[in-house]
C-alpha cells in the first residue's frame, strides 16, 4: 500500500474538503459514504461563520455550486470501479420546497457523475410535526453515483428476504401457487407466456433473497454527544457492503460525528475522514479510534484488485 496512503487509513483530516484533498492519493478510495450538511439547516461551527462552511450559503445556487466543487476535487481519488453514495435532505423557504436533492444530483450530472439510482431513506421514527397544511417529511434521498459504467457492486451482500410466498405477500392465490407447476395466477398481461406460466415461480427466485429495492425503512441514528440526529449505521453499512470488500478504502468528506469511520472499521474497511469543524474532527477521531473490527458482523475475502 502507498506509504502517502497508509498515513491517512482512519485519520480524520480537520480542514475544507476543496483544501485538504490534495494530500489523497488518486485512484487510492473505493467508496464515498457521506452526508453533507444541508442547505439553511444548522450552524456547525457555531455563530461565528465559517466561510467555507457548507450549508450556510446566502442562495441555493451557491450552496449547489459549492457541492459540486467539493465532488470534482475528490472524484480523482475515487477509483474507477468506485462508487459514491450522497445522501441529502430538502429545504423550505416561504413556504415552498426547494427540491435541493434533485438539483443537486442533476447538477453532478452536468459535471460528468452517472447517476445510477435514486433510493428513499424512509425514517421510521421521523420526528412529528405541527404542520397543517401539507404532509410531514418522513425521507431524505440517497444517491447513487459512479464514474464510470463498469464499477464493483455486490448485489449479493444486500439482498432483501423474498416477498411473494410469505405472509406479507400481496399477490392474488399468494402462498397457494408455491411449488406448484403452472400455478401462476395471472389472466392478464402475462397469460400465455410460457417462460412464466411452465414452471415452478419459487425456482425463480434467487436464494440469497430479492435484489435490494430503493425504498430504505431505516430509523435515525443517536449520538449523545450531538444535539442533533445523525444518519444510523445500517445506512452506511448497506451502502458500504454494496461497494466494498475487506480492506478498501471508503472517505467521508463530511464526517461529522464519524459514523461512516466507525461502520467501516466495524466491516474491516479502512477509512479516510475529513471535517471542517473542529470539535467534530476531535469526536469523531475518538469514536474511530475506540471501534475495532467485528468479525462476527461480516466477513468476506479481501479486496484483489
Amino acid at each position: 500500500m502507498d506509504k502517502t496512503l497508509n498515513n491517512l487509513l482512519n485519520k480524520v483530516l480537520i480542514g475544507d474538503i476543496r483544501e485538504v484533498y490534495i494530500h489523497i492519493p488518486d485512484q487510492s478510495v473505493q467508496s464515498i459514504i457521506t452526508s453533507p450538511p444541508y442547505f439553511g439547516h444548522r450552524k456547525y461551527s457555531g455563530e461565528d461563520v465559517c466561510p467555507n462552511e457548507i450549508g450556510r450559503e446566502k442562495t441555493l445556487d451557491e450552496y449547489i455550486k459549492n457541492l459540486v466543487s467539493c465532488f470534482e476535487r475528490i472524484k480523482p481519488k475515487l477509483k474507477d470501479s468506485g462508487l459514491l453514495w450522497l445522501n441529502l435532505g430538502d429545504t423550505y423557504r416561504n413556504k415552498e420546497l426547494l427540491g435541493i436533492p434533485w438539483r443537486t444530483a442533476f447538477a453532478l450530472q452536468d459535471n460528468g457523475w452517472i447517476l445510477r439510482s435514486d433510493i428513499i431513506w424512509k425514517k421510521t421514527n421521523a420526528m412529528p410535526s405541527s404542520i397543517k397544511d401539507r404532509p410531514t417529511t418522513d425521507h431524505e434521498y440517497i444517491f447513487l453515483f459512479s464514474k464510470t459504467s463498469n464499477y464493483y457492486y455486490d448485489v449479493d451482500s444486500i439482498r432483501e428476504p423474498h416477498v411473494t410466498f410469505t405472509e406479507k405477500s400481496r399477490m392474488k392465490g399468494g402462498r397457494n401457487h408455491f411449488g406448484k407447476k403452472n400455478s401462476t395466477p395471472e389472466n392478464g398481461k402475462n397469460a400465455g407466456n410460457q417462460n412464466l406460466h411452465d414452471g415452478r415461480w419459487d425456482q425463480a427466485f434467487h436464494p440469497k433473497g430479492r435484489n435490494k429495492r430503493t425504498v430504505w425503512e431505516i430509523p435515525l441514528g443517536k449520538f449523545r454527544d450531538v444535539h442533533f440526529a445523525v444518519y444510523p449505521e445500517k445506512l452506511v453499512e448497506t451502502c458500504l457492503l454494496a461497494s466494498t470488500k475487506a480492506n478498501d478504502v471508503v472517505l467521508d468528506p463530511f464526517t461529522g460525528s464519524g459514523t461512516t469511520g466507525i461502520v467501516s472499521k466495524k466491516h474491516n474497511r479502512n477509512f479516510i475522514g475529513i471535517e471542517l469543524v473542529k470539535k467534530y474532527q476531535i469526536m469523531a477521531q475518538k469514536r474511530i479510534d475506540e471501534t475495532t473490527f467485528q468479525e462476527t458482523i461480516f466477513l468476506t475475502p479481501t479486496h484483489s484488485a
